[in-house]
């Protein structure tokens, strides 16, 4: 059951930075991408549905990691407690920057909100990475490293969801940032990937490593002959692929065994039957967000004021 719940959490961390890694890509770009207020407002409106049901899936990991993993937790969220703390607090600017934009019609006040979830989008995007890469090394460029990957997936993940997701001008200026966005993004991801199979050249983390690389050579090449749905496919499995590579190169848990780091069987059981009664409830429920909010938007369906 331990296996089975180590699993699990690496599918939520997998789950947390595909979903929420194109709404950290489309905080970055706003400024990029919108050149007036409707621009700017068009793209907040694609993630807006969803963006804060996507941060769900990080709580999750967190209390999972908690009840089926106690030490791992109280000694990951310890070491990089300085991390975690930014992390929060760049979150918490960015949902009041959301919600707050459109409270007054004042250009300079929205010029400071839009500046908020920009730097709200892009202090979680490095750090996610140093995050998740010192849970394979506590190495100061490992860990610049393991930032600069999951920065420019992000980034390149959330300009190919933006031509996903809208029309006109901006669509066509999203699709080609997307292809520059992931060569630019290239070096870095496969120099960490590199990094992290010669640190634990296991063969699932050799195999994971090689297919995210390939996967992310596909987005750019799919971006670049715009076929934005195989792009968007590609970039988020990409994503899902790097993040898979570092939880197979895990040989511990906070320097203790799996099953050391465990909490009873007994909780590891009542936790199990909670998550069959109520997953599939939340995943239904997300999954019929994503269905209702499917179409592309522009700005002819954002009124001037």
């Amino acid at each position: 059951m331990t296996t089975t719940w180590f699993v699990a959490i690496a599918a939520l961390w997998i789950g947390y930075v595909v979903l929420e890694g194109f709404d950290f890509g489309v905080g970055l770009l706003l400024a990029t991408l919108g050149r007036d207020d409707r621009e700017r407002r068009v793209l907040i409106n694609t993630i807006g549905p969803v963006w804060d049901g996507n941060e769900v899936w990080a709580i999750t990991a967190i209390g999972a990691t908690f009840g089926a993993f106690p030490h791992w937790y109280a000694d990951l969220l310890s070491d990089g407690y300085p991390m975690f703390l930014a992390i929060l607090a760049a979150l918490i600017v960015r949902g009041v920057a959301f919600e707050y934009r459109g409270k007054r019609d004042d250009p300079r006040w929205k010029a400071r909100w839009d500046a908020a979830i920009v730097a709200g989008s892009l202090l979680p995007a490095l750090l996610w990475g140093a995050v998740f890469a010192g849970m394979i090394r506590d190495d100061p460029p490992y860990l610049l490293l393991g930032a600069a990957t999951t920065l420019g997936l992000f980034a390149t993940h959330g300009a190919v969801f933006l031509a996903l997701k809208t029309t006109g001008q901006i669509r066509e200026r999203a699709i080609r940032l997307a292809t520059r966005l992931g060569l630019a993004a290239a070096g870095p991801v496969a120099a960490f990937l590199t990094w992290t199979a010669a640190a634990r050249p296991g063969p699932a983390t050799v195999a994971l490593a090689a297919a995210a690389a390939l996967t992310l050579a596909a987005a750019v090449r799919a971006a670049a002959v715009r076929r934005e749905g195989r792009a968007f496919a590609a970039t988020a499995t990409a994503t899902a692929l790097t993040v898979a590579t570092l939880f197979t190169a895990m040989d511990s848990l906070g320097g203790r065994s799996l099953d050391a780091a465990a909490a009873s069987p007994y909780a590891l059981t009542v936790m199990s039957w909670a998550a069959v009664l109520f997953a599939p409830m939340v995943l239904l429920y997300q999954g019929w967000t994503y269905w209702v909010f499917r179409h592309r938007i522009g700005v002819r369906d954002i009124p001037p004021h």
